[in-house]
């Protein structure tokens, strides 16, 4: 087996440029070519885990098969490796230095001074070699959360340097930068990206290569300026310019002999690369030739005067990878429920799917159950997760079985028929505020009912799924519930938690209790994503252009 190399991703002058998405790629690329590859994400708040941050502020949270909550780039690195990762995969500053102090408390570092400077890159690169071991990986790529020049991800780029220092034929750095090109000015201005490049050098590291981000493809004239500004040869500045879709990114940079460049620098002899179903996914992704507009009914759009599709950037892809498999471009329209109570349902026309995310809380509820309402008696296509799962059984409840004042106990505890109620287990740990990763987390088997739509999109009764929820359907309203028309499609192996719930009669109306987006892959569309796109297909809304 190859001797572990350490890849370190960095970015420069703006947030939001594209790091995860660029680690991805080149993993992916590395992988291509016959390696064994893994990545880590490396957030600098003091956070233990993403569990308890605000989606809107942060985007989604995403959740591995062991229960880890982490940050979405860990979705953007399974789907483009197509592997299920864990938690060595994921650290903060908060795990580093609460792993520190735990070992202090313990005598761990025999009663010498634990300091500030030296002791967290340690654990840090300690980390990082932990998780080469559990992922048997061949190549690790780290990438450093946050803005070079940013105070609070030094202790990451000091591993970075110490780790080079320690073994410096096995670690390379890439940096990600940004080239502006200004409204007024009209011309792509390198400046901005030389500065960036040169706050990376102040922190004792060298980037080996950078990806240069803009709009457009980048200029040889500009690549010589970032050459020059960082003592690189102008064929190790890679353009990254904006695409259509990010699965195109790996292809980008293959194109201009990325991986070969790496394995160079590393030492590596390569091997021959294989991104043959890559291309074709990419390619019928953007060929499609039928259209389709899908609503996405949910609470964590609205910031000020923007909505953030972040919080939910799981299921948008899962709906993109399901799309392309049914020659279908899917228009997303964000539909804060907010909207739907002033407005009406009207605003919901002309849709040939709805799809109600995760989310918490008691706000804007009642306009995500006006249109579950509608999907239910307009036959539209309807997905539920987790929480839309949850509030289809309190819709049904109302308007089918007569409950008027059903709900769910998270938003009205005093409610007389509590359709979704906190788990057993969770119930002290609500009443002590003990919530940060206490819900029910990571893969659960299921066991699905024979016959169900369910079961015939997943081709079995039985399959594995991640949760990330702390309440659950009531059992003693699973009879009134299949009596009038509404199967448990799926439990626990064990029958006492319901998983998924399917109305009949319906072309597509669907509840499950986990997130399904989670195992989404580009090259392997989740069967649910896969099911719903194809019912949405035959929506007489949908149509193909003239």
């Amino acid at each position: 087996m190859l001797r572990t190399k350490f890849i370190f991703v960095s970015g420069g002058v703006i947030s939001g440029i594209g790091k995860g998405v660029a680690t991805s790629s080149i993993a992916l690329i590395l992988k291509s070519r016959g390696f064994t590859v893994t990545a880590i994400k490396a957030d600098p708040y003091l956070n233990v885990d993403a569990g308890t941050l605000n989606p809107i502020e942060h985007g989604e949270v995403f959740v591995l098969d062991d229960g880890m909550e982490c940050d979405q780039d860990l979705g953007n690195y399974e789907r483009f490796l197509d592997q299920n990762l864990n938690a060595t995969n994921y650290t903060t500053t908060g795990q580093v230095f609460k792993s520190i102090i735990d070992r202090e408390r313990a005598l761990g570092y025999e009663g010498k001074t634990v300091e500030f400077f030296q002791d967290p890159p340690r654990e840090i690169i300690k980390r990082i070699i932990d998780c080469a071991k559990k992922n048997r990986a061949e190549i690790v790529l780290f990438e450093v959360g946050g803005t070079v020049g940013e105070f609070q991800n030094l202790l990451f780029l000091e591993a970075n340097r110490l780790l080079k220092l320690e073994r410096p034929r096995d670690v390379l750095h890439i940096h990600l930068t940004y080239l502006p090109i200004p409204t007024s000015i009209g011309e792509m201005k390198s400046k901005p990206a030389q500065m960036s490049i040169q706050q990376l050098a102040s922190s004792g590291i060298i980037a080996d290569f950078v990806l240069a981000r803009s709009s457009v493809a980048v200029d040889d004239k500009r690549k010589e300026k970032i050459a020059i500004a960082c003592g690189l040869n102008p064929e190790d500045i890679i353009s990254a310019p904006d695409v259509e879709n990010i699965y195109q990114i790996p292809l980008n940079f293959e194109n201009q002999n990325l991986s070969t460049k790496i394995l160079q620098k590393l030492f590596v002899k390569p091997r021959k690369s294989n991104l043959a179903d890559w291309k074709v996914m990419v390619n019928r992704a953007l060929t499609a030739k039928g259209k389709a507009k899908i609503a996405m009914v949910g609470k964590y759009f609205a910031t000020g005067d923007f909505t953030l599709s972040d919080a939910y950037l799981s299921v948008i892809e899962s709906i993109k990878h399901a799309a392309a498999f049914c020659n279908i471009k899917p228009k997303m329209t964000w539909i804060d429920s907010t909207q739907i109570e002033k407005e009406g349902v009207k605003i919901l026309k002309g849709f040939s799917g709805i799809i109600v995310p995760g989310g918490f809380g008691g706000r804007a509820v009642e306009g995500i159950i006006s249109a579950i309402k509608y999907a239910r008696e307009n036959k539209i296509p309807y997905f539920g997760l987790c929480f839309g799962m949850q509030l289809c059984a309190v819709e049904f409840a109302r308007h089918v079985c007569a409950y008027r004042d059903a709900h769910t106990t998270e938003i009205n505890p005093d409610t007389k028929h509590p359709i979704i109620h906190v788990m057993e287990s969770q119930k002290e740990r609500v009443a002590k505020k003990e919530l940060g990763g206490t819900m029910r987390l990571g893969a659960w088997d299921f066991k699905a009912k024979r016959g169900t739509l369910l079961a015939r999109a997943y081709g079995t009764t039985a399959g594995s799924e991640r949760h990330r929820h702390r309440y659950e359907f009531n059992n003693d309203y699973r009879k009134i519930f299949q009596e009038k028309g509404m199967t448990i499609a799926a439990t626990t192996k064990n029958g006492k938690l319901v998983e998924a719930i399917e109305l009949k009669n319906h072309p597509f109306f669907v509840g499950v209790q986990f997130h399904p987006e989670l195992k989404s892959r580009p090259l392997r569309p989740h069967p649910l994503y896969l099911a719903f796109m194809q019912e949405v297909s035959k929506v007489k809304t949908f149509h193909l252009p003239s």
